[in-house]
């Protein structure tokens, strides 16, 4: 068995006590795992901001190759938890190990990226140099860069305990920015957190970096999240979670004496619209992939499919048909936690016993609380405009197809819909130019506009977007994945006249750091 303190790891130590102890639990078996874990209060939440803050002042000065050295050892570490990661992960999530093993590749792939990306960075600095002999006013020299924010709050999601978690993109964003960090583990998965931040931690010991860089508080309590978000030194959050959570602590990042950017992906359905053509074309082909892609993960991804926008016409029927003979395929799936599908059931039983729509096909049944059934939903676009409810997420294996009379309703459709992260327009070549004002009203709902492919996977790279309008995130303009995400944890700073020995080094001239001049 793998041996875990459970304890807090703050200041670079761990710390804490058992009273009052939750377990480790096993959704596949529902019963606790061999492990406990301190529960955290106001106390470690102010002991763990307090230590991020006294790390700040020597990590910021860190140059970019030191902080990717940093990144890539972490990334190397936690590589070599080998199987036992997988093995503690898939114990307290029900993932399968295939599924984790690619996660862990994502995650420590993210850290490797964001190391590139310091050495060799994409965004350029910006220089307006002096023109003294401009009149009637001379123009000085100006020059922007851009600074860390301080100490960052990450909460870790339930649904990916490696790539959204301890190690995952917000940590490592936060980190590349220059900021240190104070995780609250998800109490989901406990163990796999200390795991993960048991690697993190033989990294920094042996790249020198300052005690407080990264903190864990683990628990359960909503005193614990919002002490966290309250605490005095943090100056922002990233959050991957449930939108009612998400906005609570939204709110409470708002509401302190000095306001900080909460940074929240929350919720999404990632709508599907089918079009005329492929209907018509491929609509075995569809209902196939959309089943499989409603299914990754048992339907708890933030992205997966959960309506498709479709109207009358040739191959509905055909489609209609091979979605019900698809989920009817579908096995019972343990879901993330026992409360998760409890959550979901009860939403999905509500739904069955709802007149306004047609409980479309059923997967096999459940032979525990903590397995869930494949549901398909169907509705007319008159009762989904008419019950707003309808249009959103229920987190797990579920999908509504509406179905519009014509492309107007599809349009006023598209219109009602709440922000996404994504959504997916399915056609042939001949429906994109008839159906350029439905597409062009869709992208205004969403971060990421997707033909042709389902939007489970999500890509890391410099160009992926992953956020939305409200309520898919709480900042539209900024991406939780991907190179950018480093921009939700620095401020632009304009240094005037200023003697090029107090210049930061991307801000001098020769800089190998890319450069845009006026």
């Amino acid at each position: 068995m793998t041996t875990l303190s459970g304890l807090h790891f703050i200041k670079g130590e761990w710390q804490g006590e058992l009273k009052g102890s939750f377990a480790s639990q096993n959704p596949i078996t529902d019963s606790n795992n061999p492990w406990q874990f301190a529960s955290g209060t106001q106390v470690e939440a102010e002991q763990a901001a307090a230590a991020a803050h006294s790390a700040f002042t020597e990590y910021r000065r860190w140059s970019a190759e030191r902080k990717a050295q940093l990144l890539d050892a972490m990334a190397d570490a936690i590589d070599a938890l080998g199987d036992t990661l997988t093995e503690v992960a898939s114990s307290e999530t029900a993932l399968p190990d295939a599924r984790l093993t690619g996660e862990r590749g994502r995650t420590c792939g993210q850290l490797r990226l964001f190391a590139q990306d310091l050495r060799q960075p994409q965004q350029p600095v910006i220089i307006d140099t002096a023109l003294p002999e401009r009149t009637p006013l001379p123009k000085p020299d100006i020059r922007l860069s851009q600074l860390p924010l301080g100490p960052v709050a990450i909460f870790g999601a339930s649904n990916f305990p490696l790539a959204f978690s301890a190690a995952g993109g917000d940590t490592a964003s936060a980190l590349a920015a220059g900021c240190p960090v104070v995780i609250k583990g998800h109490p989901a998965h406990p163990a796999t957190t200390e795991l993960v931040v048991r690697a993190m931690q033989s990294a920094m010991v042996a790249q020198g970096a300052p005690l407080g860089l990264v903190n864990l508080v683990q628990g359960h309590s909503p005193e614990l999240s919002t002490s966290l978000v309250k605490a005095p030194q943090i100056k922002a959050v990233g959050f991957t979670g449930s939108l009612k959570v998400g906005r609570i602590l939204a709110d409470v990042a708002a509401a302190r004496p000095e306001p900080i950017p909460f940074f929240g992906e929350l919720g999404s359905i990632n709508p599907q619209l089918l079009l005329a053509g492929k209907l018509a074309n491929a609509p075995q082909a569809m209902a196939a992939a959309q089943v499989q892609s409603m299914m990754m993960g048992q339907g708890q991804f933030c992205t997966s499919p959960g309506v498709v926008l479709v109207k009358q016409g040739q191959g509905l029927t055909e489609y209609l048909e091979a979605v019900k003979a698809e989920i009817g395929k579908v096995a019972p799936g343990t879901m993330l936690t026992k409360g998760i599908a409890q959550q979901f059931s009860a939403t999905a039983a509500a739904l069955q016993q709802n007149p306004l729509i047609e409980a479309l096909a059923l997967g096999a049944t459940p032979q525990c609380d903590t397995q869930t059934q494949a549901h398909a939903f169907l509705c007319s676009a008159t009762v989904a405009l008419a019950n707003p409810s309808l249009l959103e997420e229920n987190f797990g294996p579920s999908m509504l197809v509406v179905v519009a009379d014509d492309d107007d309703q599809l349009l006023e459709l598209i219109n009602a819909l709440p922000g996404q992260l994504t959504a997916s327009i399915h056609g042939e070549d001949s429906d994109w130019s008839e159906h350029l004002p439905l597409i062009e009203a869709l992208s205004y709902r969403v971060g990421r506009l997707i033909a042709n492919q389902m939007p489970t996977g999500v890509e890391v790279c410099h160009a992926m977007q992953h956020g939305g309008p409200w309520p898919a995130s709480t900042h539209s303009q900024s991406t939780s994945v991907g190179a950018e995400a480093i921009k939700r944890f620095t401020r632009p700073i304009a240094w005037q006249n200023m003697p090029k020995t107090l210049l930061p080094e991307a801000l001098t001239d020769g800089s190998q750091h890319p450069q845009i001049r006026f």
